[in-house]
């Protein structure tokens, strides 16, 4: 048994559909521009076939299942994403080829990446690294998870966030600019891909702001939904 100088974190996990098991997060990769629209809403150039933008938030960001999500803190402009969520259950040896990369998904789910846009906006015009808008504390509210065998065909299925009971964002995933597959490929080629990790695919148009008390549904149709607050 291994003794450490101050005892460890609790492991960050989420709720499987069908099992009494937890899924433990290891890493949260995240899509930016993955949507052709939100990249224009956002004065954003969509990215070139081949070249998929990342960033990442620590494992600890999730929020399973949903709940109360604390306003965050250094910010009065937080907004939603609503994404598709795909957990692996396999480790990547190297590269994998895109003919293989789906062999690595356990599950997907539905999550909220949750954004400081203010500080994101500031860094952006100082030409500097954006990760505090992004990686903060309960950034990355996450559904229960469906194991890719229980998943179904999801590339005509809608995505969707709805807050205080009004739709604001809605989009079919066929409309992503890179699908599962290829992000999987393409993140293989930068890090070593471990059972664990999350992929967030990138969000639709339709960000917007919330506001202390606001309450959030979110989901893909035929696979998963929940529902939330900001407290």
């Amino acid at each position: 048994m291994t003794d450490f100088v101050i005892p460890p974190a609790a492991i960050a996990s989420l709720t499987v559909q069908g099992s009494s098991a937890r899924f433990p997060v290891h890493r949260i990769y995240c899509v930016g521009r993955n949507f052709a629209e939100h990249a224009k809403e956002m004065g954003a150039e969509v990215p070139a076939r081949g070249t998929p933008v990342f960033f990442m938030k620590p494992a600890d960001a999730v929020v399973p299942d949903g709940g109360a999500v604390a306003y965050p803190t250094a910010t009065t402009d937080l907004h939603h994403e609503v994404e598709l969520v795909v957990a692996l259950g396999r480790d990547a040896d190297g590269e994998i080829a895109l003919t293989n990369a789906l062999d690595l998904v356990f599950a997907y789910g539905v999550g909220l990446d949750l954004t400081r846009r203010d500080l994101q906006a500031l860094a952006k015009e100082k030409r500097l690294p954006w990760d505090i808008s992004k990686g903060f504390d309960q950034s990355a509210p996450t559904s229960t998870l469906v194991p890719a065998a229980q998943a179904g065909e999801l590339s005509t299925q809608r995505l969707w966030l709805e807050v205080n009971g009004e739709l604001r964002q809605q989009t079919l995933l066929s409309e992503m600019v890179f699908g599962v597959a290829e992000i999987i490929h393409e993140l293989s080629r930068l890090f070593a891909l471990k059972a664990g990790d999350l992929i967030f695919m990138g969000t639709p148009a339709g960000v917007a702001a919330l506001q202390r008390g606001d309450h959030f549904r979110a989901g893909v149709d035929g696979l998963a939904e929940f529902s939330g607050h900001i407290a």
